[in-house]
């Protein structure tokens, strides 16, 4: 009898079939969790840059409208505006500002391009603010995914100035604008998943009450 016991066989190198399927397994749920963290990140980062470009566009937009009302009726002349022009003129359908900005003693209103009026007009087909220069001017976008623009005009008194006969009463302008993100939010449940954000503000003109 031999004195050394036999060997037994040595068992194959690498992995069950059933080993592989569990590895399989946990590496598929692995990467479905990171596959749906970065769809989530995705998403969100994306939902976060709409709002960013809405707001600054809507946030410019205002700023821009609440400078130029502000020089409303600038007459360092005081010869730019005889009885029957105003700095703004009573509209519902548009917000019109006059102002002698070179100091010449007249207005370019008609002229094309003359930012001695300016003309802010809602399309609302187009869902767009538009600024005009001169009532000869290109009406040029100023503000694209506004689904609503609405100013308002008021005395001295805060009385609501409702006609066109009564624009030499105008001391305010309250400006509103309503916009919405250009892409739909997937997580957003309302509005066809479109965020909407509104900025709105009061405007007083100094040369409008002299």
């Amino acid at each position: 009898m031999s004195k050394f016991p036999k060997s037994r066989p040595k068992r194959p190198a690498g992995f069950t079939l059933v080993e592989l399927m569990v590895s399989m397994a946990i590496g598929l749920i692995v990467l479905s969790s990171i596959a749906g963290t970065f769809t989530v990140q995705t998403r969100q980062n994306s939902a976060e840059e709409q709002l960013g470009q809405m707001q600054q566009n809507v946030r410019g937009a205002l700023d821009l409208m609440i400078r130029e009302i502000h020089m409303a009726k600038y007459d360092p002349a005081a010869t730019a505006f005889p009885s029957g022009t105003y700095g703004v003129t009573y509209s519902a359908s548009q917000l019109e500002i006059k102002s002698d900005m070179d100091g010449n003693g007249t207005l370019d209103s008609a002229t094309s391009g003359s930012v001695e009026n300016i003309i802010y007009v809602y399309d609302s087909a187009n869902l767009r603010i538009t600024r005009q220069l001169g009532t000869a001017g290109t009406a040029q976008i100023l503000a694209d995914n506004v689904t609503a623009f609405t100013f308002n005009y008021f005395d001295a008194n805060g009385s609501a100035v409702t006609s066109s006969a009564n624009s030499g009463n105008i001391r305010k302008v309250t400006l509103s604008i309503t916009a919405r993100t250009a892409k739909a939010d997937p997580s957003y449940p309302s509005n066809g998943g479109k965020r909407t954000y509104q900025i709105s503000a009061d405007v007083t003109p100094p040369n409008m009450a002299l």
